[in-house]
């Protein structure tokens, strides 16, 4: 069976171009152009994934992402946004979306990171997930079948729920993917093509801060006044999860 993408993009033209390029990449494509026939549609007929555009009519994808996180819809969505701040990126995030691309984009890119999403929805073995096939063991890691932990941090892998000490922390997707890599890798230094890899299965460059965005975005969910930061910036390299 094909997957199903929900298309919601107001303008004609580049709402045709990429029904019409997804349906030749295989995909079931329905498209509509705001915020409100997108709504129905997903309560209709839920699709696999959703491709928002942020900017719409009436109701516009932001809005549209936050009421399906509300009603407890966790199917992934990947927002089309002409925004190019790191503050309207994360506003993105924050209403609950998953991934976002930058107009103008490249429809490679637009299909990569859609097979990245589709590939994470699939049902992950009892240990697996985002750091299976990674270097594993770094110092102090503790990792079973069910959970991983390491620096203050415990991850129950099964129900895709983590905690800071005491304080569960409200993930996203790909923040808890993100999150179970270093913590799975933690005190190893992991360069970007290595988490871009294994959390989204393509290298988007130098030039893309898709990495650093989720990354400061994690850091903000995680850090706690008078306690160590956790997620540390090695400049050149990548990221460490390490107390200290």
């Amino acid at each position: 069976m094909p997957q199903t993408v929900l298309l919601a993009e107001d303008d004609r033209a580049i709402r045709h171009a990429l029904e019409r390029a997804l349906t030749l990449e295989g995909y079931e494509v329905t498209a509509v152009a705001d915020g409100v026939e997108a709504l129905a549609q997903a309560h209709k007929t839920p699709p696999d994934v959703l491709l928002l555009d942020v900017m719409m009519p009436g109701i516009d994808g932001l809005q549209v992402c936050r009421v399906l996180r509300a009603e407890g819809d966790r199917t992934p969505i990947l927002m089309l946004t002409a925004l190019v701040e790191t503050a309207d990126r994360i506003a993105g995030l924050d209403a609950g979306a998953d991934d976002y691309v930058v107009k103008p984009f490249d429809v490679e890119e637009v299909f990569a990171r859609l097979r990245a999403l589709l590939r994470r929805t699939s049902p992950v073995p009892a240990g697996g997930g985002a750091g299976s096939g990674a270097e594993t063991g770094g110092r102090d890691v503790q990792i079973s079948d069910r959970q991983v932990e390491a620096a203050g941090i415990r991850m129950d892998l099964q129900a895709r729920r983590a905690w800071r000490g005491k304080r569960e922390l409200e993930l996203t997707r790909t923040e808890f993917e993100l999150l179970e890599l270093l913590v799975r890798n933690a005190g190893i230094v992991l360069d970007h093509s290595t988490i871009y890899d294994r959390i989204w299965g393509y290298d988007f460059g130098p030039g893309s801060k898709n990495l650093a965005v989720y990354v400061g975005y994690l850091r903000r969910k995680l850090d706690e006044p008078g306690a160590p930061q956790l997620i540390h910036t090695v400049r050149g390299v990548g990221y460490v999860l390490r107390e200290d």
